[in-house]
């Protein structure tokens, strides 16, 4: 019985390659692409695969929300996360979104082909070095990261504008992504810098990289961004006045 596959990508080498190792596990065919959240949500619906396979950094929605309302109307469907964060926060926002799987970009082809095999057969899958990860922190009970608490707090919008300006990002740049205003922006940061009570961008970029959602910036790079250097999203005061039209 062929197993039909659905593949959410954003990044055309990625998704192409991607595909060529999926229809070449015998039995396997990848009936539909998208490239972003809206069109990710219209098509699975429609064309009902047997597995989606989403990119949690798809422009215009946040991954997890895409996965979120498509459990909503098709509860049975069976989804993979991919993600390039190696932190259990957002594999845990992954899975309690509703995904079965989460694999890291990095996978080799054994590990995808046993993932995409596991999940469509109802059993969970998460990569062995995010799994390393988690049992790490278990073991480590008493010296958790910081963040946590206040983390959870935060809505699924303000932890992609984190992730985001995390990144680099300015506030227009931020919007452009999301599709949203500069000035929705600027209140979701507000609110979140509240919540995780940060005073700067070096600070959130610090937390994020913490939190192990994005690597560790080099040192040449944060000695710039702690002198004022850098990007204007670490330049700009909280509000980012500056952008607002």
């Amino acid at each position: 019985m062929t197993c039909r596959v659905f593949v959410a990508e954003d990044h055309p080498l990625l998704r192409q390659g991607l595909r060529a190792l999926v229809e070449s596990i015998p039995g396997h065919v990848v009936v539909g692409e998208a490239t972003n959240g809206r069109d990710t949500i219209h098509m699975t619906l429609s064309l009902k695969p047997d597995l989606l396979m989403i990119d949690l950094s798809l422009p215009d929605i946040a991954g997890p929300d895409v996965v979120r309302q498509i459990q909503r109307r098709a509860p049975h469907q069976k989804i993979i996360a991919l993600s390039d964060s190696r932190g259990d926060i957002l594999a845990g926002e992954a899975l309690r979104a509703g995904c079965h799987g989460y694999l890291l970009k990095e996978t080799s082809f054994e590990e995808l082909s046993l993932a995409i095999k596991t999940v469509t057969l109802g059993r969970r899958f998460i990569s062995q070095n995010v799994t390393d990860e988690l049992v790490g922190d278990l073991l480590d009970l008493p010296t958790q990261r910081l963040g946590r608490g206040p983390w959870n707090q935060l809505t699924s919008r303000e932890r992609s504008v984190f992730k985001l300006i995390a990144q680099g990002k300015t506030n227009r740049a931020t919007a452009e992504y999301l599709a949203l205003s500069p000035k929705t922006i600027e209140k979701h940061r507000a609110s979140l810098m509240r919540k995780l009570e940060l005073h700067s961008a070096v600070e959130l970029t610090l937390l994020a990289v913490d939190l192990g959602l994005i690597d560790r910036p080099d040192v040449s790079q944060t000695i710039r961004m702690r002198a004022g250097e850098d990007s204007p999203a670490i330049k700009q005061p909280l509000g980012d006045t500056a952008e607002s039209t």
